[in-house]
């Protein structure tokens, strides 16, 4: 009897020690890549794990987490094979017993998850940018649309994306995107000024609009373009600091944006408004619905109406049929309107897209040449514009301290893709505090400065 006795006792200890380890609570990691809208897709997808009571964290450096969700990119080559990469280092540690599940959302998903799951079988389960609700099903977790907004910031508490629209009616020749994400899709405005105050409460400052197409905003929803209306809405929230806009189209630019931007003090003299090219055509060839001509026009115009205003462009360079007479074209385009934060990147030969049927003449090596001439001609500008800045005094946001200095910004410098305000200084300053500084040295894209009382 007694041999019987601790025998069951000996049992149930087992049994509850085995259970305990069964039910151990489920940690989950989000691995975001790509762009900014990404980024805030990863953010939602947070807020809706935390409001099923699941532990959720954003790129996880404790690896104490036994589930993991990938947000990939599907852009371009480049863009793809990182998320690749990192979809296989994921299933590898779960082969080796270091995680439970793999699950993988986002563009690369959605473009090509037939052939992903033949090809990484590993994977848990697929899906694509529209999907959160059944990748929350894989969680036993249900989608709660009142929380349409909330999330849980990844980036630093004083600045946050605020995501005004999905996909793309744009046909750019070039463009996966509307392959991916479908056709743009506005916000409300209510909604998106309710998320503005939500970020304000959680410490951001500066709010960053994004979208793949900024001035179409409001079309499908009002029948009409209401990116002005929105701004001014937006900037009536009180605590935002800066306002910044990210990713305007060239074409039938709405013009009555730039009052808004002038008049509220909010608006950052800034503006993203991607233009691939300069010569005529390739801008064709592109589908930009747009000539040199008229952009040429419409940045004096946008100069005249805002005085000062930032001006940040992005390039493509090695488009099928590319001459060097093409390129001389963009580099004299460049020396003349002389923007102030130019990005370029090499053509990538993306299935599916119009561009596709044409032949990718220009080798990569010279594409990359290309690029590097480009970015030549931009760096000698962007020194001139900020030895000019030497003497002057801004008010900048600080980022963060690293190496003993201050990182911080203007209102003309968006985050990471711009220029940064290095400060050197004994007083404790706080990551999201603004602070005057005089410019006393200049780099190529940086800046040196000193703080002014």
């Amino acid at each position: 009897m007694a041999v019987s006795a601790a025998f069951w006792l000996l049992y149930d200890l087992k049994t509850h020690e085995l259970k305990t380890k069964t039910l151990k609570k489920d940690k989950v990691n989000i691995i975001t890549l790509g762009c900014s809208k990404n980024l805030v897709d990863s953010e939602v997808l947070s807020g809706q794990l935390r409001a099923n009571d699941i532990d959720v964290v954003h790129e996880n450096a404790k690896r104490d987490h036994n589930i993991v969700v990938i947000n990939t990119c599907g852009f371009i080559d480049k863009a793809k094979e990182e998320s690749i990469n990192t979809i296989l280092e994921q299933v590898e540690l779960k082969d080796r017993g270091k995680l439970d599940k793999v699950y993988v959302t986002g563009c690369l998903s959605a473009r090509y998850r037939g052939d992903l799951e033949a090809e990484i079988p590993g994977v848990d389960a697929w899906f694509g940018t529209m999907e959160m609700p059944a990748l929350l099903k894989k969680f036993d977790a249900d989608y709660k649309s009142e929380l349409v907004g909330e999330r849980l910031l990844s980036t630093p508490s004083h600045y946050a994306y605020l995501k005004i629209a999905e996909g793309c009616n744009r046909t750019c020749s070039f463009c996966a995107i509307p392959l991916m994400r479908g056709g743009h899709v506005s916000r409300p405005i209510e909604e998106l000024v309710r998320e503005a105050a939500r970020l304000v409460k959680m410490g951001v400052k500066e709010v960053m609009l994004i979208a793949q197409e900024l001035t179409y905003y409001g079309l499908d929803l009002y029948k009409q373009r209401r990116l002005a209306d929105l701004l001014n809405a937006i900037a009536d929230v009180p605590g935002i600091e800066w306002i910044r806009l990210h990713y305007a189209y060239p074409s039938k630019f709405p013009m009555e944006v730039l009052e808004v931007i002038r008049t509220r003090k909010n608006i950052c003299n800034y503006i993203d408004m991607p233009l691939q090219h300069a010569a005529n055509n390739m801008l064709k060839a592109m589908k930009r619905q747009i000539t040199r001509e008229e952009m040429e026009t419409l940045i004096t115009e946008m100069r005249a109406q805002v005085p000062g205003i930032c001006i940040r462009t992005t390039l493509i360079v090695g488009f099928p049929g590319e001459t060097l007479d093409d390129i001389e074209e963009l580099k004299q385009f460049l020396e003349k309107m002389r923007f102030d934060r130019v990005g370029v990147f090499t053509y990538s030969h993306e299935e599916n897209t119009s561009a596709y049927e044409l032949v990718d003449d220009v080798p990569a090596e010279e594409k990359e040449r290309r690029a590097q001439e480009i970015m030549e001609v931009q760096q000698e500008i962007s020194l001139e514009k900020n030895q000019a800045k030497v003497g002057q005094v801004f008010r900048v946001l600080v980022d963060k301290k690293e190496s003993g200095r201050y990182l911080a910004r203007t209102e003309f410098d968006s985050v990471e893709v711009d220029n940064e305000v290095i400060i050197s200084t004994t007083k404790r300053l706080q990551p999201g505090q603004f602070v005057n500084v005089r410019i006393t040295k200049a780099y190529d894209y940086d800046l040196e400065g000193e703080l002014v009382d």
